[in-house]
């Protein structure tokens, strides 16, 4: 059981009437109404009770007709009594570290193109190809980095090393890279080159 899930089950254990509905269903399945009646709740009250010990895992509900019959989910508990038991030996929930961007301050573009990168990238790699042509023009900018001049590609060259910032749709990639200017191919396509840095991107 994870530290989430634990969580979970004690927010839904921290009432009193939900701990005595608990306890009163270790007896054996029993009704809403049953329930109701026993702890002196309206059937509504009961229900949502009930709804939040089941999405803790720890109970099962069975249908018959409109009548709603609940019982402890034995796995369930069991699960949660083993985390209780090794609580304390429970490792904390690993640390979701916010993007490196330290790569994109390293270019030293102007801010607003710096802006773009870090709108469209996440640690290295290429979220989504912006629609605006503006923008485009920046992410195609930093894909040529990845290319050295005065050498030659063949297209499954060029595919690898778009694919190492962009798998969803290289082809996309490739082809705005030679639209725009940042790439040349040769006729026929089988070689590939960086277009001079010098040439004016149309």
């Amino acid at each position: 059981m994870s530290a989430n899930e634990t969580l979970n089950t004690l927010k839904a254990l921290a009432d009193e009437s939900r701990l005595t509905l608990l306890r009163l269903l270790n007896q054996g399945e029993q009704t809403v109404g049953d329930l109701a009646a026993k702890v002196e709740l309206t059937e509504p009250t009961v229900s949502h009770h009930l709804s939040r010990l089941r999405g803790a895992g720890l109970l099962t509900l069975r249908m018959a007709g409109n009548q709603r019959y609940y019982r402890i989910n034995r796995d369930g508990l069991a699960k949660f009594k083993r985390a209780m038991a090794e609580i304390e030996q429970m490792p904390p929930e690993p640390d979701v570290s916010a993007s490196d961007d330290s790569w994109i301050d390293a270019l030293g573009w102007d801010s607003e193109d710096l802006q773009v990168l870090r709108t469209h990238t996440a640690d290295g790699h290429l979220t989504s190809i912006p629609t605006k042509r503006k923008k485009l023009l920046v992410i195609l900018r930093w894909v040529a980095t990845l290319f050295e001049p005065d050498k030659m590609y063949s297209e499954t060259d060029v595919n690898v090393i778009i694919r190492q910032v962009y798998e969803e749709d290289y082809v996309t990639l490739r082809r705005e890279l030679i639209d725009m200017g940042y790439l040349r191919r040769e006729r026929g396509g089988g070689q590939y080159w960086l277009a001079p840095a010098d040439e004016k991107v149309v």
